[in-house]
């Protein structure tokens, strides 16, 4: 790829052009962060409450403890964060089990619903990133730690964009590490035949900006969809944007 067909309107040199994004998914191309949010919420507020835990969950506990993990890993931190903790269960069990995998299976079925009855589309502003980064020949992967991924970006109207996705169900088969490790985001760059320090991550979530600066890429994108612009460069973000559209030179 030469300087004049990379046209990011971010910091390059001509020794280090990036050849590929890694999109995370929630929040970051689609508004889905919302879906998952109310999820996370309906379930957790009517736990807590059949259990008497307290203090009652909210939105600082989506983000300090789940956004952007593995579901399984925030079901374990956010159960953690009041005392209590419980046998992990298999990804098998019904939903509604007394297991950390029962519990985020019932996270995922109100997750399905909802997404069912809401529907999605995509950000306009991501949308107009991707179709330019397209038009460059610019290598793009979704890196997400949702199993839902396929049915997001299929729900989106944007799944034939990407040839590469890492997703929660690649985690679980595979046994990658979820974020904020940066396995994930490296075996996306590793499937596109790009290395790591060509490759920009793109993330919205705190975790996701942790797995971006402990891998070596050649940037980390926040996107502040809630996170807040500070809170995601003190965690690794590189630069922020709030709308992923400002990534277009003009």
């Amino acid at each position: 790829m030469t300087t004049t067909e990379n046209t990011w309107a971010i910091p390059q040199t001509p020794e280090r052009l990036y050849a590929a994004a890694l999109f995370d998914l929630d929040g970051v191309l689609t508004p889905t962060a919302e879906v998952h949010m109310k999820a996370w919420n309906r379930m957790f507020t009517d736990y807590f409450t059949a259990h008497g835990i307290t203090p009652e969950y909210t939105d600082a506990d989506y983000y300090a403890y789940v956004d952007g993990k593995p579901r399984y890993d925030g079901v374990r931190a956010c159960l953690a964060s009041r005392g209590v903790t419980l046998p992990e269960g298999d990804p098998s069990d019904p939903a509604g089990a007394e297991t950390v995998c029962g519990i985020g299976n019932t996270k995922n079925d109100a997750f399905a619903a909802i997404l069912r009855d809401e529907g999605v589309s995509p950000f306009p502003g991501s949308v107009r990133l991707l179709d330019h980064l397209r038009s460059l020949g610019t290598e793009m992967a979704v890196v997400s730690s949702s199993r839902n991924a396929p049915d997001v970006l299929a729900a989106a109207g944007i799944a034939d964009r990407f040839d590469v996705v890492v997703d929660g169900n690649v985690v679980a088969h595979e046994g990658v590490k979820g974020k904020p490790a940066p396995d994930m985001f490296e075996l996306a760059a590793s499937r596109l035949g790009v290395a790591g320090a060509d490759a920009v991550v793109v993330e919205d979530a705190l975790s996701g900006v942790a797995a971006g600066a402990a891998g070596d890429f050649g940037l980390v994108v926040g996107v502040d969809r809630g996170a807040g612009a500070d809170a995601l460069r003190a965690g690794g973000a590189d630069i922020v944007v709030d709308d992923l559209e400002e990534l277009i030179a003009q």
